[in-house]
């Protein structure tokens, strides 16, 4: 039997057909699990989803988030926490209690001392290791949190994990969550920008470390490169009279919003033409966000700018200064690679990503201190998990062995905005293997950040086919409040 369209239309709307149908059109049109809009309202209007700036939850103490994020696992044991057990016990097997936590069980070795010597610094007396130099001139800035645990040893979920709160890919990152939230106090430049390797080489799981998951696509980082061309595709081929620009640029603009009128809901239209507006704008603020040719030698020469070994990492910490200074909101720093998953030769592998990041990042944490941007920005650094405290490749030189992937337990740090530094919170036992005392976990981690940032992470929330998603899922989560001054 055939169907006309209206008599379809008129059939398809009785019954549980019908009840399918307009909730499918409410999602796609209204973001909402309601039939007519978000949060019980009984328009019709679709919520506008922007970048511009929203009111928080309550008075924030930053303003911005700076995340140095650490792929690969670095190894607490060897950078932050200290354990005179592993130099009593070196060798000794405790392979079964650790079995489940051991990526590669046919090369794990007995318990490994460190091979790098560790002393107190700074007013707070903060175990750090030789191989942080630079950074131990700034430990009475930090929160140093030793009992973060991650809930997989692989890399992928665990980076999915700390990235947007489960460990599996199509989900909204920190970033994504935290634009989403409070949009951002710039409009000329990206909300969420995202400092990956200049030599473009992407990290683990690639793109998906800064994507929108089930947000609007508004939300997405952008990332720019630290050399060469920071944004591709940016600028014109030709050179144009500005009033012929102008114009172009509002005739497109008219047409755009004719073409969205006719099309309310559709937010990857809606992201699209965001996104083509905002490359207009930054055609001239990317040039000067972004051109490190004004800043001074001495500022150049503390985060290690034109030196072999820091050049490429120095450059996006110092990026990431610039652009919190230009009013973005969140941005993500990957150093290159993989370079703390030191699973062999940790003697030479560990200093090397250290050397790489260490003056940088000191250099980041003096020059928002210098312009006084700590009071605003909070500056988090860690990494997916930590490693192991036994030796991965047996042998009696640790220098030549390595760690495998420890979830159990890990050190992560915090500086900055409403951040009481010189705070050493939490610990490991007495092998840093697992957390001990007052234990941090991923979501505990994601509330804190949002809190600093004046967001609940209860009211932080995107209705998707009826649920209230939250980055912190429903588990049951606390701010880490111990760490605020």
């Amino acid at each position: 039997m055939k169907h006309s369209r209206r008599s379809f239309l008129g059939n398809v709307t009785n019954g549980l057909q019908g009840i399918a149908l307009a909730s499918l059109f409410s999602n796609d049109l209204y973001q909402s699990s309601d039939l007519f809009g978000a949060e019980g309202h009984e328009s019709h209007t679709p919520r506008a989803h922007n970048l511009l700036p929203k009111q928080p939850h309550f008075k924030p103490r930053a303003k911005a988030v700076i995340q140095l994020m650490m792929q690969g696992g670095p190894s607490q044991v060897d950078l932050f926490d200290y354990k005179p057990e592993l130099e009593k016990n070196h060798g000794k097997s405790i392979l079964k209690e650790i079995a489940k936590d051991l990526s590669s069980p046919d090369s794990a070795g007995g318990l490994m001392r460190s091979p790098f010597q560790f002393a107190q610094h700074g007013q707070c007396g903060m175990w750090v290791s030789e191989l942080m130099p630079h950074l131990t001139k700034h430990v009475d800035d930090i929160a140093l949190v030793r009992s973060m645990y991650n809930t997989h040893q692989n890399h992928e979920p665990a980076i999915y994990k700390i990235q947007s709160g489960k460990t599996m890919p199509g989900l909204p990152t920190l970033g994504a969550w935290s634009v989403y939230g409070l949009g951002s106090e710039n409009q000329n430049l990206p909300a969420y920008v995202v400092l990956a390797n200049p030599d473009g080489r992407l990290p683990v799981n690639t793109v998906q470390n800064w994507q929108p998951g089930y947000l609007p696509p508004l939300y997405q980082g952008t990332r720019i490169r630290a050399k060469g061309t920071p944004i591709l595709n940016l600028q014109s081929e030709t050179e144009e009279p500005d009033a012929v620009v102008d114009l172009s640029r509002d005739l497109l603009g008219r047409l755009d919003r004719i073409h969205q009128s006719k099309r309310a809901g559709h937010l990857q239209l809606d992201a699209r033409i965001a996104s083509y507006e905002l490359a207009g704008r930054m055609q001239i603020s990317a040039n000067e966000a972004l051109d490190l040719s004004t800043e001074t030698e001495e500022t150049l020469s503390n985060y290690g700018i034109d030196e072999k070994e820091t050049d490429n990492f120095g450059r996006q910490c110092l990026l990431a200064r610039r652009l919190v200074e230009s009013g973005v909101r969140f941005i993500q720093v990957h150093p290159p690679g993989q370079g703390w998953d030191n699973h062999s030769n940790i003697g030479t592998s560990l200093p090397n990503i250290c050397k790489q990041t260490d003056k940088p990042v000191a250099g980041l944490l003096a020059d928002l201190k210098q312009r006084g941007l700590m009071d605003d920005v909070l500056v988090v650094w860690g990494g997916e998990f930590g490693r192991l405290p036994i030796a991965q490749l047996r042998g009696d030189d640790p220098k030549k062995s390595g760690r495998d992937h420890g979830p159990a337990g890990f050190s992560v740090w915090f500086a900055g905005a409403g951040i009481k530094g010189g705070t050493i919170y939490g610990s490991t036992d007495e092998i840093g293997w697992r957390a001990a005392e007052n234990r941090v976990s991923i979501a505990d981690w994601h509330a804190t950040i949002l809190h600093l940032l004046g967001m609940d992470n209860e009211h932080l929330y995107f209705e998707s086919h009826g649920f209230k998603e939250r980055i912190t899922g429903v588990e049951k989560v606390r701010v880490v409040k111990e760490i605020f001054s």
